[in-house]
């Protein structure tokens, strides 16, 4: 089968003229390059229809599904938040029940709206050393399920935005028991399964439905998703007919062609790039073995690796244990807090490095703009206590270099009275922690259901004032979009803490409106259609019901 690229540009060098969308008629205009235009049609005559593949359409998504191990693949061009709707949409009916990760993206949260689902939600452990949420687990979900029998479908977030991949094999098992389908949101690992020695992907171990944003992790560009299906618990008439409703009717050759180049990468260069990839991340962990300061989520892969690779793996293992031994004899005190920051066997993929900055006395947000600023590296996120950078295929050594090199040289520009490894203390005014731990359930709960609460009318009040009131609207950081607040669920103080701290760090957070002089307009009376117009507060302002 030919690659899609190669018959848009087969048709743009021919000598058929345009008469149909897009306006453009195939010529540029400004700065965009003419190959831009040239290869940017509709659906046309020996081109298929993308919602109703049965040409070369046809044929590269059964590609993506035997690349994936699923039954059918649907590419995608809305994004994973298409994907994810569709998702959500087709594995229950409308005013269903579903058990989902409280730290999912938004994305969920409205497909649930949409179907007027009932949401319970799975609490993740708290990695209090990074910050973060782990992955859940299928013991986790074996106890929801228990509590609650009614619940239809089940969704996680594998991996986490933070690179927690969760063990979606013992997951399936467990859901599948009783009878309900598993969704696996997996934008952030199309990379997974693809090579041996690194985590499988979804569908290879049995999940029913299995987003992959192609762009995040695989050389595609942005805005391109793949949605898989896998076993009989679905019903594909129902996944295309959700897929009419969130898809464009105009859906991108250009970026189709994306993810076909994508997929061709994997699979004709995919053994030589996986191996690279793995070994760039391995002799950067070395090399950043020798901060002192700021401290690294060690990543690791399952067994069953090449040779090399598990010689390699082990290598970094043993030198990293006889570095913190040869610590530990210099200062035991010191290294008894680092210690329990090297997890051992985890299941973190290599593409997401975390680098705290807990104990250093800098924010998440600082370290970000010393990345920007001085060495000119744009990194994915910053968080209050980290900063996330993403590797990929795609990465060259250069990548690796000079992220280790500008780590390295930050590290050593910090004061030496600081502790060794870092910890807790010094950051406790810029964290305050919220009083979470890894029992704690770090947001509200919810008060009034999503689907009812988004729709009611509500007030904008300071947020300080808001505390033990139900949230009007979604609040988050973004990136990752991961809701802090969903309408309905109730403002605790540890709540408005983050928020505020968020903000003040100079994170972005949406959902709040800032304002210096917020005015109230209050009527005077029934007959006069004057108002009365007051000064009520400056700060942070949220909607709440």
């Amino acid at each position: 089968m030919e690659h899609l690229f190669k018959q848009l540009r087969k048709y743009a060098d021919g000598d058929m003229y345009p008469y149909h969308m897009p306006g453009h008629k195939r010529q540029a205009w400004g700065a965009l390059p003419q190959q831009l235009y040239e290869l940017d049609i509709t659906e046309i005559e020996g081109f298929d229809n993308l919602h109703q593949a049965e040409g070369i359409l046809q044929e590269l998504q059964k590609k993506a599904a035997r690349i994936y191990g699923a039954d059918e693949s649907f590419y995608l061009v809305n994004g994973s938040t298409c994907g994810i709707l569709c998702a959500v949409s087709s594995a229950l009916p409308s005013g269903g029940h579903i058990l989902m990760n409280r730290n999912c993206h938004r994305s969920a949260y409205h497909g649930a709206y949409l179907r007027n689902l009932t949401i319970s939600y799975l609490w993740p452990a708290y990695m209090k050393e990074y910050d973060i949420y782990d992955a859940v687990t299928a013991e986790q979900i074996r106890e929801a399920l228990e509590q609650e029998p009614d619940i239809g479908a089940v969704l996680i977030v594998s991996p986490t935005y933070e690179g927690r991949v969760a063990d979606v094999k013992a997951i399936a098992e467990t859901v599948h028991a009783k009878g309900i389908p598993l969704i696996v949101d997996e934008a952030h690992g199309a990379h997974l399964g693809l090579a041996e020695g690194f985590w499988p992907n979804s569908c290879q171990a049995g999940a029913d439905l299995v987003i992959h944003s192609v762009h995040k992790t695989l050389p595609s560009l942005t805005q391109t998703a793949l949605l898989h299906v896998k076993g009989e618990r679905i019903n594909r008439a129902l996944v295309k007919r959700f897929l009419h409703i969130y898809q464009s009717s105009s859906p991108s050759y250009l970026l189709m062609a994306s993810i076909d180049n994508a997929l061709e990468f994997v699979e004709l260069d995919g053994s030589k790039a996986f191996e690279s990839f793995a070994a760039s991340y391995g002799r950067m962990m070395r090399h950043l073995g020798g901060c002192r300061h700021l401290h690294f989520l060690q990543a690791t892969q399952p067994g069953g690796g090449s040779e090399q690779h598990n010689r390699q793996q082990k290598k970094m293992s043993d030198q990293e244990a006889s570095k913190q031994r040869e610590l530990a004899d210099q200062n035991p005190k010191q290294e008894q807090k680092k210690l329990p920051r090297g997890r051992g066997p985890d299941r973190q993929d290599i593409g997401k490095l975390l680098i705290s900055v807990k104990g250093t006395g800098l924010t998440g947000h600082q370290l970000y703009e010393t990345l920007l600023e001085k060495y000119h590296l744009q990194t994915e996120m910053a968080a209050e206590s980290y900063v996330l950078a993403m590797f990929t295929l795609n990465d060259g050594e250069e990548a690796y270099e000079r992220m280790t090199q500008a780590l390295l040289e930050i590290d050593g520009s910090l004061p030496d009275s600081l502790e060794v490894g870092g910890s807790d203390e010094g950051t406790e005014a810029q964290s305050e922690n919220s009083g979470i731990d890894g029992s704690a359930k770090p947001w509200g709960e919810a008060a009034i259901p999503l689907a009812q609460a988004w729709d009611m009318a509500g007030e904008e009040v300071l947020l300080e004032n808001g505390i033990g009131r139900c949230a009007g609207e979604f609040v988050n950081l973004y990136p990752p979009g991961i809701p802090l607040l969903v309408p309905g669920e109730i403002i605790t103080k540890e709540l408005w803490g983050k928020i505020r701290r968020a903000w003040e760090q100079g994170l972005t957070v949406q959902g709040i409106h800032i304002y210096k002089n917020k005015r109230s307009d209050a009527k005077m009376g029934s007959e006069d259609e004057d108002y009365e117009s007051s000064v009520c507060g400056e700060g942070i302002y949220v909607k709440v019901i």
